[in-house]
């Protein structure tokens, strides 16, 4: 190891990890200054979580070589890497509710005879020296998303962590919240820790951090050695890339129909109960493919979730085919004519307990009963039709689902969605992490979709997908439609702005 590379403070060299059906990290290198905060950006799927989990010591990498802080380490466990001053914050707090900050701070490694009250006394001036407000015996219970977060960096300070790893930060906190972060890993930069920040907002890694580097598929696609050089519009073109491989061909223009799919006004809430949709309006006619670009995070998987039911506005309406659906659930959207692809296609859209016939009949399944019982005959001929049609590999029709790769997960979940002919389909992420051959399969249905009138609502973070498939392109940032392209005339910088919000609608 050269003298240069023993100055870093973290270097991750060819880090591979697989697991079954996928590949999470593919070579991806990560290397850290001390003292730096440093930004690992990528889309979802990229292979940041796995990366900073190998870091971290959750898992071993199948390849590849860890050091920190100038040795090299071979972590067994997440002890391993706190014992080697690696401190991991996760977007999940893992706090005991019912503890005190000070308890939880030092949970699991406070010396033996050390009293309560010195504890407290220590974890004060630890909080005091960054900054970080925090009442020691205070209940966890009792302190707001941000406060519980200070609790997080404070645990990793007290093992004298030199390396503390943050995963998307601010998507509990308030602006206000955000700021203060900011200011307090500036503060432990500058005492010679060093930072890696996960996030997907750009506005914040310009402002915050030093360094950046890009994964995409598994890889190390860029590396930005000063911040100040670039801007955000930059760093979304790196994240988003040109992918490898052809798309199938999108069909001349064709005279669109009338609005199938139509929202006016709709705002929503995240899953922490923040605003991720702020008055959006659009519409997709009966035979057409509207793409909905923006970098992960800015409100894309609420959208999806919105429309199709399953979480519900707090403002604005929702038609379909000129029926108010704002109010009606899942199944009964379904039945009216809209078809959902998740982007969690083995979670949300498919159970993967269940056997392939069960999940395919799972929308239809009262068109394969008698009176109020299922015939199996039925189910099977039904689940062996969708099978033959979308070419879905499988063994036995009886078998667990989550045996399936993901390519053939996505064609039977696709399938099931498209068995009824819907008038909609909302397709969210429908290719991601597939191949070249199942890529080509997906969007040769979709654009079979279109050509049978059906109007398509593409979600994806594959903007060369976007552009070849989509006959017009809104762009997302913070939960609101900033503009709308041609996707003929449009080029790669210009979304790469309107997805870094230098664009108006």
């Amino acid at each position: 190891m050269a003298s240069s590379d023993a100055d870093h403070a973290v270097w991750l060299r060819g880090i591979e990890k697989r697991f079954p059906g996928v590949i999470a990290c593919a070579g991806a290198d990560l290397r850290v200054r001390p003292g730096t905060i440093h930004a690992l950006l990528g889309e979802n799927g990229a292979g940041k979580t796995t990366l900073v989990n190998v870091l971290a010591g959750v898992y071993r990498p199948d390849a590849g070589e860890v050091w920190v802080n100038g040795r090299r380490r071979q972590f067994n466990s997440p002890a391993d890497a706190i014992a080697a001053g690696v401190g991991m914050v996760y977007q999940e707090f893992r706090l005991v509710p019912t503890l005190t900050v000070a308890e939880n701070i030092v949970l699991g490694s406070a010396p033996r005879l050390l009293r309560e009250a010195e504890i407290e006394d220590r974890v004060a001036e630890l909080s005091a020296a960054y900054g970080m407000a925090a009442d020691p015996g205070r209940p966890v219970w009792h302190l707001s998303m941000g406060e519980r977060q200070r609790v997080e960096i404070l645990k990793a300070l007290w093992r004298d962590a030199s390396v503390l790893v943050m995963d998307e930060p601010t998507a509990v906190l308030t602006p206000g919240e955000a700021a203060e972060l900011g200011a307090t890993l500036r503060a432990m930069a500058d005492d010679g820790r060093s930072i890696v920040y996960i996030s997907h907002k750009l506005d914040e890694v310009v402002a915050f951090c030093d360094e950046a580097t890009v994964l995409r598929l598994g890889k190390t696609v860029a590396t930005v050695d000063d911040l100040e050089t670039v801007d955000r519009a930059a760093l979304a073109e790196l994240m988003v890339g040109s992918s490898e491989g052809g798309y199938v061909d999108r069909p001349p223009p064709v005279e669109a129909g009338g609005e199938a799919l139509v929202l006016e006004g709709v705002s929503a809430l995240s899953d922490r109960g923040l605003p991720a949709l702020s008055d959006i309006s659009l519409a997709v006619r009966s035979g057409e493919i509207v793409g909905i670009a923006g970098v992960s995070g800015n409100g894309q998987k609420e959208l999806a979730e919105t429309i199709a039911g399953l979480r519900s506005p707090v403002g604005g309406r929702v038609e379909l085919n000129q029926q108010d659906i704002t109010r009606i659930p899942p199944g009964a959207r379904y039945r009216l004519g809209l078809a959902y692809v998740p982007e969690d296609r083995l979670g949300v859209g498919l159970a993967p307990k269940m056997s392939v016939v069960d999940n395919s009949v799972v929308r239809s399944y009262r068109s394969q009963r008698r009176g109020l019982m299922l015939v199996m005959a039925r189910c099977l001929r039904f689940c062996q039709g969708l099978v033959e049609r979308f070419g879905v590999r499988v063994g036995r029709l009886n078998d667990a689902v989550a045996g399936l790769s993901g390519g053939n997960l996505q064609r039977l979940l696709l399938g099931r969605e498209l068995a009824e002919q819907p008038s909609v389909l909302v397709a969210a992420q429908p290719t991601r992490g597939l191949d070249v051959q199942g890529v080509a399969a997906i969007q040769s249905h979709l654009v079979a979709q279109r050509a049978d009138g059906v109007g398509v609502l593409l979600i994806s973070e594959d903007l060369d997908e976007l552009l070849a498939l989509s006959d017009r392109l809104l762009v997302m940032y913070e939960g609101r439609v900033v503009a709308e392209l041609d996707p003929d005339a449009a080029t790669r910088g210009e979304v790469g702005a309107a997805m870094a919000g230098q664009a108006s609608a």
